[in-house]
């Protein structure tokens, strides 16, 4: 007997049938009867050896097993939608896709201009360019998912290949009337101010926080907003302080704000692009790779 094999259209099926609370209303929306649909799911929980639904008069909830399903289908969803994007570009003569990862400060400091630069002269090439912290970025590039990352050089980057990108330097942003009379300072002194910074879920966010853990404390943020510029004018208005990229604190500087050097050693970062497997990017990649490396900051 062949054995089943999960397609795409069982996974969508399954899905919408959650989605919809129902494995009628479910089936309707996927254009099934419910014999069929009925039988398709089966097929998936035989196959997979374990329930995926809870069923009763009340209607249908997942299991944990479908929610551990659920999970996985919405991301291979995300992923066949990359694969369609991709296979469309090259069906109209865009011919080569880089998928590029990066920090925080990368993203918003170093990279812009320089991706410009080289998509201006390019019109054969696209970039997938996603932010992601550090440790993530590293993640995915040890699992081959992207064809270049740039992380900062306090993670552990054994087993990929690296090159310098740019020097990225953290520092400490005060209202001008409250900036530290020396020109550094610890980031434990820090602890005691409120903070201004970018959302719990980026990077930069997840590393001070991480810092701050290992002197026993959190950091207090009286406000949390999307851009460097956001910050940096909320701490000019006296709202708290903020550390962010030097990059970032010279490019927004203004007569409202200090800006101090913190003194501790990890505060000398710097950025790392990084590829992985046995053999460097080919084609575009490569060429996007040692086009960072001439010209990053």
């Amino acid at each position: 007997m062949v054995p089943y094999r999960i397609s795409t259209f069982d996974l969508h099926l399954f899905a919408a049938v959650v989605e919809a609370g129902s494995i009628t209303r479910g089936a309707a929306a996927m254009h099934l009867s419910l014999a069929a649909a009925s039988t398709r799911l089966q097929k998936l929980e035989h196959a997979l050896g374990t329930a995926l639904l809870h069923r009763s008069k009340l209607g249908i909830r997942p299991t944990d097993a479908g929610r551990t399903l659920l999970r996985h289908a919405g991301r291979l969803e995300r992923e066949l939608e990359i694969l369609h994007a991709e296979m469309a570009a090259h069906a109209h003569g865009i011919r080569s896709t880089i998928r590029l990862l990066c920090n925080t400060a990368a993203m918003t400091e170093h990279l812009p201009p320089l991706i410009g630069r080289f998509l201006a002269g390019r019109a054969d090439v696209d970039i997938d360019l996603r932010e992601l912290g550090s440790q993530d970025v590293l993640l995915a590039m040890r699992q081959e998912q992207a064809d270049i990352g740039i992380v900062a050089d306090y993670v552990g980057t054994e087993g990929l290949h690296t090159r310098l990108f740019a020097e990225d330097d953290l520092v400490a942003v005060f209202p001008a009337e409250s900036r530290p009379a020396g020109a550094g300072v610890p980031f434990a002194d820090l602890l005691e101010h409120p903070f201004v910074g970018l959302p719990a879920e980026s990077g930069l966010s997840r590393f001070l926080q991480g810092r701050a853990m290992q002197y026993g404390r959190g950091l207090h943020y009286r406000v949390r907003v999307r851009s460097f510029e956001a910050v940096i004018g909320l701490v000019g208005d006296g709202v708290g302080i903020a550390v962010v990229p030097a990059a970032a604190a010279r490019r927004l500087a203004c007569a409202g704000i200090g800006v101090a050097r913190i003194t501790d050693a990890w505060a000398a970062r710097k950025l790392l692009l990084c590829t992985a497997g046995e053999t460097p990017p080919e084609g575009r990649a490569a060429e996007l790779l040692d086009f960072l490396a001439r010209h990053g900051a």
